[in-house]
């Protein structure tokens, strides 16, 4: 049976309806143009009209008669009159046409108050754009703003929100401590509080400063459209990436500009390190991670504060264990080290057989460490090995077999993170508030913005390998168990938690490492019994 060709309606519908949205809009705007007049006069005669109801009803009872009669006269002796009659039809158009005129005030330029602003701003920075050898400099005291300053724009209350300025040639524009004086100055000039951009043009000597709006918080945990082997790790300002992904940002669909990291086998940064205050949201971006990496792969949790931060995730489909114990700790990340080297030799085998990978060697797993620092405090007060230790073999060699580690740890104790977790995570993150040195410190690279002294949960920084530094703000991911948990965000965590497999364990005195190695490996055969999908 032949298949019968669509109709051209259903086949190039499309391009010809959007072929006619553009000829009506382009028709709309003409014919705008070319009425303008009437729609002007229009306006004007409903106005004159308007008017001369509120005089007839101001006007008192005993005095309508006699001005219904002037009114009369008038009409008559304007008909008697040669041409009187067009004459008062061009008088009414004209009057018309000035009462419907367009009466909004054009701006021309700043007010005395934000002038006087300008001014301040143009003298303080003299001294930065200024030299005595300069026959004619461009910045003098007691100078013109307006020959420096350009296209100043102002909020409501009266503060810079955009500004370009013109500097002179020989200002050393190339050298960061120079340009962080001059970002340092306009951002205390034009207000604190908020953050800035500044857009260097080095080869036409210009600056231009805007003031950066707010991130979007709205946006909660839910299923992100990634391809294989993506997670989102939160989202960012328009135009600082090219893609954006359809997300739900509280009852509105909208294309929201991803932060995308990429793991698997030709990942140039298969590891992430995330660093962050005391309640910044660190914890919120494993949790959100974990619940990314479970649609397809094994979750390991090792979770150092012991607050039961993860317990939402405890014996769920794919979360092979939540660790908060320092024997577990070990235990499980010994596991997760032979793991990586028994999918490593697994590999390299049937690759030199020329038969494909095994399937669970090409199954992610995922290992989130959250403070693993707590543990290295016990472990070096119990003689035992510090936890990092154990991730090193997964750091450097887990990226060819599907292996990523996520270690979230505070700011303050960035210093007891271990030299192999630092040179193998090359994706960093760094939330809450922190210094503009600070930030350089993780990330390697400066922020492009000025950092706020106050910032919501999951405000921060991302930068992948060698990329920009990129604002951040991570998907509300709280834990569904606190009673501080907002409703809508309770549920919409609890929609994507996989279903249970085995009861929640109970709290209990630390297990031996025989035991919780066992429990891992039989978790780990009840899933391939289970028969779960493999990715690839």
């Amino acid at each position: 049976m032949t298949r019968r060709p669509l109709p051209r309606i259903l086949t190039g519908g499309s391009a010809q309806i959007a072929r006619g949205r553009d000829m009506a809009r382009t028709a709309a705007d003409g014919a705008t143009d070319v009425l303008h007049p009437l729609i002007t006069i229009a306006r004007g005669l409903r106005m004159l009209a308007a008017g001369g109801r509120r005089r007839w009803s101001a006007t008192p009872k005993d005095r309508r008669g006699p001005a219904l009669f002037l009114v009369a006269a008038v009409v008559l002796v304007v008909a008697l009159m040669p041409y009187g009659p067009l004459l008062a039809l061009i008088a009414v158009m004209g009057a018309a046409g000035w009462q419907g005129r367009d009466r909004t005030p054009v701006r021309t330029g700043p007010d005395e108050a934000e002038a006087r602003r300008l001014q301040s701003l143009y003298e303080a920075l003299v001294p930065y754009f200024s030299v005595p050898e300069d026959p004619s400099p461009l910045f003098a005291h007691g100078g013109e703003w307006s020959s420096a300053l350009d296209s100043p724009v102002f909020d409501g209350d009266g503060r810079l929100t955009r500004l370009r300025l013109t500097y002179p040639p020989y200002f050393p524009d190339g050298e960061p401590d120079a340009r962080a004086r001059i970002e340092h100055l306009l951002h205390a000039k034009s207000g604190r509080g908020r953050e800035y951009l500044f857009d260097w043009d080095e080869e036409a000597n210009q600056l231009v400063m805007t003031v950066l709006s707010p991130l979007s918080t709205a946006i909660a945990a839910q299923r992100f459209v990634t391809g294989p082997g993506e997670s989102v790790l939160g989202f960012t300002d328009d135009g600082s990436v090219r893609r954006t992904v359809p997300v739900l940002a509280g009852e509105e669909r909208v294309d929201a500009p991803a932060v995308l990291w990429r793991t698997g086998l030709r990942a140039t940064e298969p590891h992430l390190l995330v660093a962050g205050q005391p309640g910044s949201g660190a914890t919120s971006l494993l949790r959100s991670l974990a619940l990314q990496a479970l649609q397809g792969g094994d979750v390991l949790i090792v979770e150092g504060s012991g607050t039961g931060e993860f317990a939402c995730l405890d014996g769920r489909a794919g979360v092979l264990a939540v660790e908060s114990g320092l024997s577990g700790a070990l235990a499980g990340l010994e596991w997760a080290a032979n793991e990586t080297e028994r999918r490593l030799i697994a590999a390299s085998r049937a690759r030199q057989s020329g038969r494909p990978a095994p399937a669970d060697t090409r199954r992610p797993l995922w290992i989130l460490l959250d403070r693993p620092s707590v543990f290295g405090h016990l472990a070096a007060a119990e003689g035992r090995p510090d936890p990092q230790e154990l991730v090193r073999m997964p750091l450097r060699h887990g990226g060819a077999v599907r292996v990523t580690v996520v270690v979230a740890e505070q700011l303050d104790n960035m210093d007891m993170v271990d030299e192999a977790v630092r040179s193998h995570t090359r994706a960093r993150v760094i939330l809450g508030p922190a210094s503009p040195a600070q930030v350089e410190e993780v990330l390697g690279a400066p922020p492009h913005t000025t950092p706020t002294p106050e910032a919501p949960p999951g405000r921060g920084y991302a930068r992948l390998g060698r990329g920009p530094v990129l604002r951040l703000q991570v998907p509300a991911t709280p834990d569904p168990y606190d009673d501080a948990t907002g409703e809508t965000h309770r549920r919409a965590v609890q929609d994507l938690l996989p279903p249970r497999t085995t009861a929640p364990a109970e709290p209990a005195e630390a297990p031996d490492e025989e035991r919780i190695e066992e429990r891992v490996v039989e978790r780990v055969v009840e899933q391939a019994h289970a028969g779960v999908p493999a990715e690839g």
